[in-house]
């Protein structure tokens, strides 16, 4: 694995508006990540706005939105797109799909988590999901960021990420 630069690691989700864009903003503003991992998201058919709450939730964590945005995945096989490291889809349609080649063949895991976009009732209950989903993926990335990966085979390393899949 690399160790010369940040581990780029894309999340995907379908739409790219809500858990993608939180796995983003966490990855990229976790102590234990920043130098280390540079986060990154998208979506196979992306809403093209990221979802309100997700916006506030992002917020609520004391994490800023500038940058978040919706965006395909087909970005991360264009020339000039940063080589993955780690793709991680955190939605079960998106595991289902057909991804990209990815150049660089970079390690992938399911990290499902329900989609708070899903949960109807009043906005206090919407963003008690959205908070109950940043907290599976925060949870999830402070356990991945926390790895050593430039001391794990990559059998060892793809093993861990599916345990904290099931986290």
């Amino acid at each position: 694995m690399n160790t010369e630069r940040p581990y780029n690691v894309l999340f995907l989700c379908t739409h790219n508006s809500a858990r993608s864009l939180m796995a983003e903003a966490c990855m990229n503003n976790l102590a234990v990540s920043r130098g280390r991992f540079k986060g990154y998201s998208a979506g196979s058919h992306p809403s093209g706005r990221p979802n309100p709450f997700a916006l506030d939730q992002i917020q609520r964590a004391g994490l800023p939105i500038e940058g978040i945005r919706s965006k395909d995945w087909n970005e991360f096989t264009l020339p000039g797109a940063p080589q993955l490291d780690f793709v991680f889809t955190v939605c079960d349609n998106a595991a289902n799909e057909v991804c990209p080649v990815w150049p660089g063949q970079p390690m992938t895991a399911h990290w499902g988590v329900p989609d708070p976009s899903n949960v109807e009732g009043d906005d206090e209950q919407k963003r008690r999901a959205f908070a109950d989903t940043y907290r599976i993926l925060a949870l999830r990335i402070g356990l991945f960021a926390s790895l050593p990966i430039d001391k794990l085979d990559r059998l060892s390393i793809k093993k861990k990420l599916d345990e904290i899949g099931k986290s």
